[in-house]
């Protein structure tokens, strides 16, 4: 599903990002990526959706390296994704349901499947009751259920999260990342930065520690991960 092949990544020759990182995430995984500040966490995320390029090496997802992939191709391959920021990232003036079909609206969906498709995920995230509702007028957890609702409306193949529960007090994170886990089970691959160190023990799913652009381990129920 994703592979880095010896990836490196420079912004200039005295600072290398990320250096030499390989690793492969099968479809259907969870895998949390953690790592302090500055380990190479969201320079990871950005070059797995083209935002950057690697300065080395080669990414691997569904079998293409996205390194020769063409400009006009990189928004119909973004679709293979859906993220979930610590932020949210909602728009504000407009309602839960407003906030999800947006997803469905930029890629041009047919207002059937949209009208379909978009109660399904709320009831997914159990947000039915609530589709009118603005952003301001949720809780934090809540608006993280309408950002993960919004990922996944368009069916994507992998969810990336980065620090999806770093504003939450532990009992709505534990609620968010059941949900993920929920979302795994169901086929789609997860791939979580976090920084909490108390979910990912509770989590026990496979973890890539990050230190300043190097993978230092890649493990699973605290047993090294066999390639």
């Amino acid at each position: 599903m994703i592979e880095f092949r010896h990836v490196c990544k420079s912004y200039d020759k005295e600072v290398q990002t990320i250096n030499d990182l390989s690793f492969k995430i099968e479809e259907g995984e969870f895998v949390f990526i953690v790592g302090a500040s500055g380990s190479g966490k969201t320079t990871l995320f950005k070059l797995l959706l083209k935002e950057i390029e690697a300065t080395s090496g080669s990414i691997i997802v569904g079998g293409a390296d996205i390194g020769r992939m063409k400009r006009r191709h990189i928004p119909r391959y973004r679709r293979r994704f859906g993220v979930v920021f610590q932020d949210f990232r909602l728009l504000k003036d407009r309602n839960v349901y407003e906030n999800v079909a947006f997803a469905q609206r930029v890629v041009m969906t047919p207002v059937r499947e949209l009208k379909r498709r978009v109660p399904e995920v709320l009831g997914l995230v159990g947000l039915s009751a609530k589709y009118r509702a603005y952003p301001h007028q949720l809780s934090g957890g809540e608006q993280q259920r309408v950002a993960i609702a919004r990922a996944l409306v368009n069916r994507p193949e992998i969810i990336l999260a980065d620090e999806p529960t770093g504003n939450m007090d532990p009992e709505n994170a534990a609620h968010i990342m059941e949900l993920l886990e929920k979302i795994n089970e169901m086929g789609t691959t997860v791939v979580v930065v976090t920084h909490s160190q108390e979910i990912v023990e509770r989590m026990q799913k496979r973890v890539i520690t990050m230190k300043r652009g190097v993978m230092v381990s890649d493990e699973k129920r605290g047993e090294l991960h066999e390639d």
